[in-house]
């Protein structure tokens, strides 16, 4: 809106204004911080002291105030002088829509005039004008703003046009109030009752309010109680004036933050690529199989992705959204960047705000953080602020584009999820058996199709430089020298393992290295699902043992049947296992060596041979079955409990039961098998 010179000068940029209008202003209850900030030395405001009665008051000179509380003065100035008129009634603003519609009109007029010199008389032509006109085919642009019009609307539009001789003549006199007021026949009290059907909580849709306040106006004696149509009228200016109350009085302070509250734009051009990175997680809408259950289940993905380049640059998939998955994605991101982020810009969400991440409160433990160990400093998004976070928008494109397209996709919502889900769908249901045969992708082919979608999705436009690719600033990152030994420490570690024969089972498979030789004793390993060809071991105390590798299995008649390859992982295996034999038969050879064995040779002394008394043996009386119970002793373990149990034998039930549930135990199978079966294949080689 264009602001007049002599307006300008208004302005009231050299005026000084009370505080109390300056605490209004900011929306303070009171002044008192106000006059604090003006007492202080060094004051931001420039103020006077003005005598009241009663005392004395401050006023502020404008200039000195806060920009925003400065718009806000020039804004009133502005409305009271241009829109405000002087006699405070209600004013005519001509619309652009109303004023080509008077053109409109005085094309029409002149048209007429020239029809009418084809004709003898007026009647006759402005007969065959409006017939000719009102069928659409003649004056088509006239007829497409004015449309139909009767032969009285006609001459109205002649007779104001000829009185005036301008097209202003033509133009609607509509009275016009300001647009913070309304006029209406509903009284102040029809408007209360109204308003609170309208903005209750529970949001009564506008006819229901409308049927609910006329019926409470006529319990209450109302008569002549406008129509239905003035209440709607009424309802739908309210929301439109006042927006920002039908949404926190209907939908609360979540649904005003996000649709009416104002926003901080923020410049990513500022930032350079793998500087921030932003993190969260996300419920995957497809199913996946659990890899420690091997059934279907809705997993999550946490992300982190560069500000800069909208890239996702690392993630991990996991069944629950746990600090562990976070600091395996952590690491994802840092290997794929090549740097180390200097922030993190992340959810308010309890996995992320663990003390696992955070520097506060470990020093007396010795320990600090993951995100300080690696010298990055964490910010966390305001609770419940989706815009806050960037990679909400990210995840709408991964759910439109990638999610949508898994076999698995279950929906967002009971309203979105696909047909063949639906209760009573038998086509859908039985057309998707036939095609997938209701599969379900595992957490590795996940993982593989990601990457490809992401590999499109980086081929895209960055939104922060619409001139290059995602990729393209993707490339523009710093790359500095990454020790994984120090990241090792980020992979995801799972329970408890033992080590048996054959290494440490996980996920079905056996994972083996010579460096677990021998031993017998529980550890724990990290690992990361994008890579299970091999897991980290570490002893219980943290000490890094080995990274194992899966065990592939041979072929049974390698030597026979299988191919150069098979031949040669077989032959490959059994000179394993003379090597790590022979090499404990060494060890064995160090504390035992045959050749330096020496036999000391003595005289024998002669031997008296007395003849023994003849003595009965007295009879030892056999304990009873709870005699021997009350002489049990306490057991640690369960592998004493065995070993008492095979020295005095099973005195009930419960032992028999114990002992043979203990024998297919994975302990047992550990501690005695090999036993067992080198007791039963004598010296030969297993």
């Amino acid at each position: 809106m264009a602001v007049d010179k002599n307006i300008i000068q208004d302005l009231p940029f050299n005026k000084y204004i009370s505080i109390d209008k300056v605490a209004e202003l900011k929306g303070l209850k009171s002044n008192r911080s106000i006059r604090i900030e003006i007492n202080k030395p060094e004051s931001k405001y420039i103020s006077r002291k003005v005598k009241v009665k009663g005392g004395f008051t401050y006023e502020i000179l404008v200039s000195s105030l806060e920009p925003e509380i400065q718009s806000q003065l020039v804004d009133k100035s502005i409305k009271s002088t241009q829109l405000v008129p002087l006699n405070n009634g209600a004013t005519t603003f001509a619309m652009e829509k109303h004023k080509l519609e008077a053109h409109a009109k005085v094309d029409l007029i002149h048209a007429l005039y020239n029809f009418r010199t084809k004709f003898k008389t007026k009647k006759q032509a402005d007969k065959e004008f409006l017939e000719l006109y009102n069928s659409g085919e003649y004056l088509k642009k006239i007829f497409q703003t004015l449309g139909k019009i009767s032969k009285s609307t006609l001459y109205r539009y002649i007779r104001s046009y000829e009185e005036n001789g301008t097209a202003a003549a033509l133009i609607p006199k509509y009275k016009n109030s300001r647009i913070s007021e309304y006029k209406t026949n509903l009284t102040p009290e029809m408007k209360n009752v109204f308003l609170k059907f309208l903005l209750h909580e529970n949001k009564f849709n506008i006819g229901k309010a409308i049927s609910l306040t006329r019926y409470i106006l006529e319990k209450q004696g109302y008569e002549n109680i406008p129509c239905e149509m003035t209440f709607r009228r009424y309802a739908y200016k309210y929301r439109r004036l006042n927006y920002d109350k039908w949404v926190l009085h209907r939908e609360g302070e979540k649904a005003f933050n996000d649709k009416v509250e104002l926003y901080i734009e923020r410049d990513a051009s500022l930032l350079e690529a793998g500087e921030v990175l932003i993190a969260d997680g996300h419920t995957l809408n497809f199913q996946v199989i659990n890899p420690f259950t091997g059934k279907p289940q809705i997993a999550t993905l946490v992300g982190f992705l560069d500000w800069k380049s909208t890239a996702l640059v690392g993630y991990e998939i996991m069944m629950s959204e746990n600090t562990q998955c976070i600091a395996s994605a952590l690491r994802n991101a840092i290997l794929n960047l090549g740097k180390i982020p200097k922030i993190v810009y992340q959810d308010n969400g309890r996995a992320f705000r663990a003390k696992y991440f955070q520097s506060c409160n470990f020093d007396e433990a010795g320990f600090n953080g993951v995100y300080a160990n690696l010298g990055i400093k964490s910010v966390f998004a305001k609770v419940r602020n989706a815009k806050a976070k960037v990679i909400e928008r990210f995840f709408r494109e991964f759910q439109e584009e990638f999610e949508k397209m898994m076999i698995s996709y279950t929906g967002t919502s009971i309203q979105d999820k696909p047909a063949r889900l639906m209760r009573g769908e038998k086509l859908h249901k039985e057309f998707h058996k036939r095609m997938t045969n209701n599969r379900i992708p595992t957490v590795q082919e996940v993982i593989k199709l990601i990457d490809c979608w992401l590999e499109y999705h980086n081929s895209k436009p960055c939104p922060n430089d619409r001139s290059k690719t995602i990729q393209e600033i993707l490339n523009t990152v710093q790359k500095q020298d990454i020790d994984k030994n120090i990241l090792n420490d980020l992979m995801m570690k799972t329970e408890t393992k033992f080590i048996h024969r054959n290494g440490i089972r996980f996920l079905g498979t056996n994972y083996y290295n010579e460096s677990l030789f021998g031993l017998r004793e529980p550890v724990y390993i990290r690992y990361s699902l994008f890579d299970l060809s091999k897991v980290y071991v570490y002893s219980l105390k943290g000490e890094f043992l080995c990274a194992a590798r899966q065990v592939t299995k041979t072929h049974p008649m390698a030597n026979h049947l299988g191919s150069v390859t098979d031949m040669e992982d077989f032959k490959q295996k059994i000179q394993k296992q003379k090597r790590l034999k022979n090499k404990a038969v060494k060890e064995y050879k160090k504390y035992f060596p045959a050749e330096n064995t020496e036999v000391l040779e003595t005289e024998p002394e002669p031997i008296i041979e007395i003849e023994p008394v003849q003595e009965k043996p007295a009879r030892e009386r056999k304990l009873t079955a709870r005699e021997q119970q009350m002489n049990r002793p306490f057991f640690n373990s369960d592998y004493e409990k065995y070993e008492w149990l095979m020295s005095n034998g099973c005195t009930n039930q419960d032992d028999r039961q114990w002992l043979a549930k203990y024998i297919r135990s994975d302990e047992y199978l550990n501690l005695y098998a090999d036993c067992e079966q080198r007791a039963k294949n004598g010296n030969e080689e297993f």
